[in-house]
């Protein structure tokens, strides 16, 4: 895939700012990070070229002046609350970013358990974190929060919040996911550094939506794909216009929400430092592209993998009917649909055809590779088979795997795992390839050839096991499914 993203400037300019954004307010800065610090994977799809860690890189050019916080929401412990793309709680998800973190040379000075009540689980937490030597603070719910202004700008409101200690000119206030309480900490610590007499600001980096691009620029109109589930709407900021005459993109929940920061910003400094929702902001993203045609592309790309996804979660009970009419209505306004997406036609078709699963890639040259399910192999393992073969250069009918190999591995998950599916997954044959390298070229040779997958977009007629959209995803290929279960 041809970049259309800067990623160098981005680095160079987006640390700038932020350093000049430090500079505007005297003693602190409390930087709301939203989004994901180093596995942002939205981005990079739809904006080729973005590293996944770009984030992460950026802040380690300020690590000598920056300190992370973490947040983590009392009510997602109680809940146990798993972080959707990679299957952890978010409890343990706050120490898997501490540990990444760290091992960066970040320093991680604290966690804050925000809108605690007196839970059990959270008490317990806390216990556990300090067992580790990790400093922990309690936020408190507030009656009223957001609209009660007069509450929450008191010592009943913020005042009743720890203090959280922290050393450095910037601090970065992050957590594992929407929903903890992120912008509540830093204007809680605004409320308390005034209190003590030191001069803190606020600012918040989020990529998106993009605020200088066009607001149904695909860029913009993939990040409400990817919010459907929270029904995020992309709007151009009335304050920025009124203030500035000038048109800028921002979302739905900031823009609500202002008139109330505004008021907690009076109630803590006098006034308020900023004019408009995007002037919080310090992203510079949109910026750094270079190659806009390229990220217009990714972006459609993306809109209908949201699409898939949706509809694969709403059969499995995990998506409701209107997370589904909004993409697809969202298809309808950026004039794209499912079939745009050639190794979706090109699975169908050959479903049609053979009357069975299939599977279909398109790789980097648009050569269409597919594959179909057999007694031996599902369909996403016979189509890596085929890929890797065609890249190779192997012959199509040559059999990597002997029958008289994968019998043993079906027999072993059937007869003593007592699995109902007895063919390969996808990483079964990984390990087989890879066991059979060693004395077979052909097998290494196919084998050799798994990274130029990446980047490649693929599609399946039946919904996949987790095992296999895991192995897709680790290779790095965009894949889609029908919301058809197997048989």
């Amino acid at each position: 895939m041809k970049n259309g993203f800067d990623n160098d400037k981005y680095l160079r300019i987006q640390s700038e700012h932020i350093k000049e954004r430090i500079s505007k307010f005297g003693d602190k800065l409390y930087l709301e990070f939203g989004g994901k610090l180093f596995d942002d994977f939205h981005a990079s799809r739809v904006l080729p070229g973005f590293q996944p860690d770009s984030k992460l890189r950026m802040l380690m050019q300020l690590k000598d002046d920056a300190e992370i916080v973490i947040v983590i929401s009392a009510i997602d412990i109680e809940k146990n609350k798993v972080r959707g793309d990679i299957g952890i709680t978010y409890d343990e998800d706050v120490l898997r970013l501490r540990e990444v973190f760290q091992s960066r040379g970040l320093y991680v000075s604290s966690v804050v358990i925000t809108h605690c009540n007196g839970q059990a689980s959270a008490a317990a937490y806390r216990e556990r974190l300090e067992r580790m030597g990790i400093r922990v603070y309690y936020h408190y719910t507030i009656e009223g929060y957001p609209t009660n202004v007069d509450l929450i700008d008191s010592e009943e409101g913020f005042g009743k919040n720890d203090y959280v200690e922290t050393t450095r000119p910037l601090v970065v206030v992050t957590a594992p996911g929407p929903g903890s309480g992120k912008m509540a900490v830093c204007l809680s610590q605004l409320y308390q550094e005034n209190r003590r007499g030191l001069k803190a600001g606020y600012a918040k980096f989020e990529t998106f939506p993009i605020w200088s691009i066009p607001l149904k620029h695909p860029v913009n109109v993939a990040y409400e794909a990817a919010t459907a589930d929270l029904n995020d709407v992309n709007m151009i900021d009335p304050f920025h216009l009124e203030a500035y005459n000038k048109t800028a993109v921002n979302y739905n929940r900031d823009i609500e929400i202002f008139p109330v920061l505004n008021a907690i910003f009076e109630g803590i400094y006098g006034e308020n430092p900023y004019k408009s929702p995007t002037d919080m902001g310090v992203n510079m993203a949109g910026f750094c592209i270079s190659d806009d045609e390229v990220c217009c592309k990714a972006s459609y790309a993306e809109i209908i993998r949201r699409y898939f996804t949706a509809l694969c979660n709403l059969a499995n009970g995990k998506a409701s009917e209107n997370e589904v009419n909004k993409i697809s209505l969202l298809m309808k306004q950026a004039k794209i649909k499912p079939e745009d997406r050639q190794a979706t036609v090109a699975a169908r078709e050959r479903k049609e055809r053979d009357g069975v699963a299939t599977a279909a890639i398109e790789l980097a040259d648009g050569t269409l590779i597919t594959a179909k399910t057999s007694p031996l192999l599902g369909p996403s393992a016979a189509l890596l088979l085929n890929a890797t073969k065609h890249l190779a250069g192997i012959d199509h009918d040559i059999k990597l795997i002997p029958q008289e190999m994968i019998e043993p591995i079906q027999k072993t998950k059937v007869a003593l795992l007592h699995g109902h599916n007895p063919r390969l997954h996808t990483d079964e044959v990984l390990v087989a390839l890879s066991m059979l390298s060693l004395h077979d070229e052909n097998c290494r040779r196919a084998l050799e050839c798994l990274p130029q997958l990446k980047d490649c977009q693929a599609h399946s007629t039946v919904m996949l096991s987790e095992v296999d959209h895991k192995i897709f995803k680790k290779l790095g290929i965009g894949l889609t499914c029908d919301p058809i279960r197997k048989k």
